[in-house]
This record gives structure tokens, C-alpha cells and sequence, in this order.
């Protein structure tokens, strides 16, 4: 960036040199989360609704419509017969009556409408997730409400995330979750954690695969950088068996593969053109070669782990890594169009599923792991 012209004087109050510089011939761009078309969502204003307001919000996100309505039970859409005095409808098919959250995950919710479209609005804007004791205080509920409340959100994430394969440049890694727990308290009571025997039997690993956007795609829109998809999984090791099942079924052939030198993707260069980078010598290769997306992803993985929830059950820590791959891929979205499409994912995802009843026990017994 030049200038062509520069001033400066010092201020005899505090003793700061400032410098201004003016006349400027090139601009930087702002970043689009600086400017007000990211901001198309007040909280504020989701607090403030009325009953009648917040129950039509939901009627046109689920179903565009307040008169026109798709019946939960035999699936027809029609115009349904509504009782005004108790926000239902009743099926002219199958004469069942139903309300704007049967069949979804708020489905016989005791709190107000406005209270989950505001607990919705708080997760969109917390950008590296929100705590269940921060979205409790926020709404004035108890923990456990709020703690469930946020895990439906992300159950509906992964329920209705679309796992299409990967194309061109994909960027694939693994990190580790749970890798040690704390160690002794007398060092000669600490044992060597990188011993195979002494290793954390909870230590997991979140592998995760980042598609970038293609060079006509940036283009024809220098928005559309970095990138595009992400997917990820969560595994018991880095290992090649896991490695070349999930590479075959989510990443098309012959795509280009960028990794690092760890032993499990050795196979992958068998059907793809595998590029590594040794991180032991280099971040990025003489050559360019770099697979930054999926430390990128990591890096905002990491920040949700340990400076918000603190604490993530390997029973959901598929929940957990896929709430970030969304926040990766919705990071060029504009508010109000993210809470638009979280609400209408939480308004098609059925309530049978294992956070329903969760505090009376229904808990998912085993991990979603890929062996």
C-alpha cells in the first residue's frame, strides 16, 4: 500500500507519537465480518417478539406458510383446519392434531417460542460455541435445559448435514481429544504417557477432510476463498484402515490430496494425487504445498474445546467436531441467513432421538465411531 503523504506530532499530554497518513492510492478491502451485511440478526430484536410474531417466524421457516401446513403424521400438505385458541391444527386426512413444533425436536417444549428462537440466535452468534452455563444464564433457565437445548441444536446439525463426496483439492488431517489426563501430583508417581500402555483409553481422534473452492469458483467470486466443505469423523487413531474407508467413500477419485507425512495416508496416493508436507521440517513446502484448511479447522476446534465447553463425551464428540466443520462452512454467511437455516434444521429433525427425555435417563449408549 502507498501513500503520498504522511504527518505526525506528538502529544505533549501523554507523550504519543501519532502518525497520520493520508492521500492513500490503494484501499484494503474490509473483511466481510466487519461490514453491516454480516449483521442481519439482532438477538435483541428475537428476545423482543410477540407470541404472534415468533409462531409466524416459525410457520414461514417451516413451512412457508401459516395457512398451508404439512401434517407430522400422514405427510400431507394442505390447508389444514386451525384452532385459533390453541395455536393447532387439525388434519382434514388423518384428523390429527398437531401444533408448530410436533414431530421436531421442540416438540412438547415447555418454555416460550421466543426462548428457543433466542437460544438460536445466541448459538449462531458465538462463533466459537457456546457453553451450556453461559446459554443457561443467558435465558434464565436451568443448566439442564440448556444444556439439552444446545445439543439439539447440534444433533439437528450432523441429523440433516449433507455428506456429498469431496472434488478437486481436499485438505486432509487428525487431532487428538482426551490424549492424557492429569498427571500425578509427585513426579515420581508420573508414568510415560507416550507409551502405548500408559495412554488414555478415552483418547480419540477427530479426523476431518476440507474441500477448497475450485479457481474458477474464487474467480468468478473473490469471496469464495479457502474452504468450501468440510466433513469430519470422529476415529479411535489415526489410522490407515480408517483413513482409506472414509477417503473411498467421501472423496471422489483422482481428487487431489493434500496431508501431512503420517504413515495413515500412505495408501491414498494408490487412488488420488497425494501431496504431503513434513510439519517436522515446514508448515507449507517450497512447492506450496500445505494442508492449512484442515489446521484452520482445528484451530477454531480447539478454541470451542478448551475455552468454552471444557469438557466433550466421546458418546458426542461426533456433535461437537460437526458443529464446528458448520461453523467453518457457514463462516461467509450472514447471520440471519445461518439462524434461518439452523432453525429450519431443528424444525425437520424428528424428536426421537436420544435427547429426548435425556434427564430421565435416555441417553445414547455408545460412541458413533468409525473403526
Amino acid at each position: 500500500m502507498q501513500f503520498m503523504a504522511s504527518s505526525k506530532y506528538k502529544n505533549a499530554q501523554y507523550g504519543i507519537i501519532t502518525i497520520f497518513q493520508a492521500n492513500c492510492k490503494s484501499v484494503m478491502t474490509q473483511h466481510f465480518l466487519l461490514t453491516s451485511k454480516a449483521r442481519t440478526l439482532s438477538p435483541i430484536k428475537i428476545a423482543c417478539l410477540s407470541d404472534a410474531e415468533a409462531f409466524s417466524m416459525l410457520c414461514d421457516i417451516r413451512w412457508g406458510s401459516e395457512k398451508h401446513v404439512v401434517c407430522p403424521k400422514c405427510g400431507v400438505r394442505h390447508q389444514a383446519y386451525f384452532i385459533s385458541t390453541r395455536k393447532q391444527w387439525r388434519c382434514k386426512h388423518c384428523k390429527h392434531t398437531f401444533s408448530i413444533t410436533s414431530g421436531t425436536i421442540f416438540a412438547n417444549h415447555k418454555l416460550p417460542l421466543q426462548t428457543y428462537l433466542f437460544a438460536i440466535a445466541l448459538f449462531v452468534n458465538a462463533v466459537k460455541g457456546i457453553s451450556a452455563c453461559q446459554l443457561s444464564r443467558d435465558l434464565n433457565v436451568q443448566y439442564k435445559t440448556a444444556f439439552t437445548l444446545a445439543h439439539k441444536i447440534r444433533e439437528s446439525l450432523i441429523v440433516q448435514r449433507e455428506l456429498f463426496p469431496l472434488v478437486g483439492e481436499v485438505h486432509i488431517d487428525g487431532t487428538y481429544v482426551h490424549s492424557a489426563p492429569r498427571p500425578k501430583n509427585k513426579k515420581a508417581e508420573r508414568v510415560d504417557r507416550r507409551l502405548k500402555e500408559n495412554t488414555n483409553p478415552n483418547k480419540r481422534a477427530v479426523l476431518v477432510m476440507r474441500e477448497r473452492y475450485s479457481e474458477q469458483e474464487t474467480s468468478s467470486n473473490p469471496q469464495l476463498v479457502g474452504a468450501k466443505k468440510t466433513i469430519t469423523f470422529p476415529i479411535l487413531s489415526e489410522n490407515t484402515e480408517a483413513v482409506k474407508k472414509l477417503a473411498q467413500a467421501y472423496i471422489e477419485p483422482n481428487s487431489r490430496i493434500y496431508a501431512d507425512e503420517n504413515a495413515a495416508y500412505d495408501e491414498l496416493m494408490v487412488n488420488y494425487d497425494l501431496q504431503r508436507v513434513n510439519h517436522q521440517r515446514e508448515y507449507r513446502s517450497d512447492e506450496g504445498v500445505t494442508n492449512n484448511l484442515a489446521e484452520s479447522y482445528f484451530a477454531r476446534f480447539k478454541r470451542m474445546y478448551y475455552g468454552q465447553v471444557h469438557k466433550m463425551s466421546n458418546v458426542y464428540l461426533d456433535n461437537y467436531a460437526n458443529e464446528v466443520a458448520y461453523r467453518e462452512d457457514t463462516r461467509k454467511l450472514d447471520n440471519l441467513t445461518i439462524f434461518n437455516d439452523i432453525t429450519s434444521k431443528c424444525l425437520s429433525t424428528s424428536s426421537d432421538n436420544a435427547w429426548k427425555g435425556y434427564w430421565q435417563g435416555n441417553h445414547r449408549q455408545v460412541e458413533r465411531l468409525v473403526m
